[in-house]
């Protein structure tokens, strides 16, 4: 394997069957199909997806806490969380070994704003950029 290939990391998250949304990972692939760093994100059942992610972006805790966040409920079976663990450990170190420091803007927070930004609310305003300075 090449240095490359070894960043991209590929994952499979599950999510707990007992919620009130049965398709939640339909709803969370819309979700996170845009994210920065996502490199390949596909559909295996209602309650699992599988994703390719760039470890110099993104890891799979900061997946997991967005989709926590929103209000998504995980899998959290003992082998879930034993992989989850693994997962956290190898990343943050395969991280730290290539120099990607943690700095204090988190790269989640770009769903939460793309998110926002997508929605439809009473905080945009509709004028172009150059008539805004003037009332």
């Amino acid at each position: 394997m090449t240095a490359s290939n070894e960043l991209i990391k590929h994952r499979e998250i599950r999510f707990c069957h007992l919620h009130p949304d049965p398709d939640q990972a339909r709803s969370a692939l819309l979700l996170l199909s845009d994210a920065e760093g996502i490199v390949d994100i596909k559909f295996g059942n209602e309650l699992c997806l599988f994703i390719s992610y760039d470890v110099r972006h993104l890891t799979m805790q900061a997946i997991e806490n967005v989709l926590i966040r929103l209000g998504y409920h995980l899998d959290n079976r003992l082998l879930t969380r034993m992989k989850r663990a693994l997962y956290t450990y190898s990343e943050e170190t395969q991280r730290a070994n290539i120099g990607c420091l943690d700095d204090k803007t988190d790269n989640t927070t770009m769903v939460f704003v793309k998110r926002y930004s997508n929605n439809y609310h009473g905080c945009r305003d509709k004028r172009p950029e150059h008539w805004r300075k003037y009332l």
